[in-house]
């Protein structure tokens, strides 16, 4: 849950999670529209499928027991080296490099590495390094020393270096311009525009045929556009997205469901059909006209369209 989102967006998630799935037993038997539920609003439901897939494999393949060595446990859907070296530290006590944005930071100016950080040489002189701090025993304790040190004293930007503990051994001459990253790529500017339609007091939406949010309900594309009902801005990974929903009668093939047992949806389609409902926007008929939700963006002006 932690990729890509920060711990205090996660922990009651991470609550709700352990309530509904205390042991890898109960997530291995749950279905996957029962798991992308509890995983809504979290965003990258990939992590989610990951998990799922992880716990069926462990059970059937592990007799339920977790894998302590880190190869084991990139062996593993969704589990990548970092997150292999978390569990094996966090939860084995493993003295194992964990490489978060706060460890590399603190490693390249303990080195007064010069070099990009984010290309594979960089990241191969940086793990090098770190195995060389590595205490033959405590690896929890040294993981969570390092990550402590990166996001309290060697912060990025400016680094408080007369209350480091180790200000001794840093090489680091302009610790504020480290670590050096290779340019972003641009972002993709794009829109998506979507319909609300209800019929009997039913909502009407359509399976995700992915890659992006695979296994999820959408608001249904629309074919035409028409006066904006709901508008807002999202972000996925460097792709910014202008989300427009417009009125639209029920079309064939797309199914109902009650507001009140909604399948599991993402972030954005979700928002905009609880401000449609709570606004109680009916389709458009032929002699009204639509009220109008003024388009939201966070940061942005209500009705600012960006292309």
């Amino acid at each position: 849950m932690l990729q890509q989102t920060t711990v205090a967006a996660v922990i009651p998630f991470f609550e709700r999670w352990m309530r509904a799935f205390p042991d890898v037993w109960s997530l291995a038997a749950a279905d996957e529209e029962s798991v992308l539920k509890l995983w809504e609003g979290l965003g990258y439901y990939s992590r989610a499928r990951n998990l799922l897939r992880a716990a069926r494999e462990i059970v059937a393949s592990q007799g339920g027991r977790i894998p302590s060595d880190p190869l084991q446990l990139c062996k593993l859907p969704g589990i990548g080296p970092y997150t292999a070296s978390a569990i094996a530290a966090f939860a084995f006590d493993h003295p194992v490099p964990v490489l978060d944005a706060n460890v590399l930071r603190v490693v390249a100016r303990l080195r007064n590495f010069q070099k990009a950080i984010t290309n594979a040489s960089g990241r191969r002189f940086l793990e090098q390094s770190a195995c060389s701090l590595l205490p033959e025993e405590n690896g929890c304790l040294h993981a969570s020393a390092l990550m402590e040190l990166g996001a309290l004293i060697c912060k990025a930007g400016r680094p408080d270096c007369p209350a480091c503990p180790v200000k001794k051994f840093c090489l680091a001459r302009n610790p504020e311009k480290l670590p050096l990253k290779a340019a972003r790529k641009p972002v993709i500017h794009e829109r998506d525009l979507r319909v609300f339609a209800r019929k009997n007091g039913r909502i009407f939406l359509v399976p995700s045929t992915g890659p992006r949010w695979k296994g999820l309900w959408l608001l249904p594309p629309a074919v035409s556009e028409g006066k904006v009902l709901f508008a807002l801005w999202h972000t996925v990974t460097r792709h910014k997205i202008r989300l427009e929903v417009f009125a639209a009668r029920p079309r064939a093939g797309w199914q109902s469901f009650d507001p009140a047992a909604l399948p599991p949806m993402p972030s954005p389609h979700r928002l905009a059909l609880s401000s449609l409902l709570a606004s109680n926007i009916a389709p458009r008929r032929k002699s009204q006209s639509p009220q109008i939700i003024p388009a939201f963006s966070p940061g942005t002006p209500a009705g600012t369209r960006r292309s």
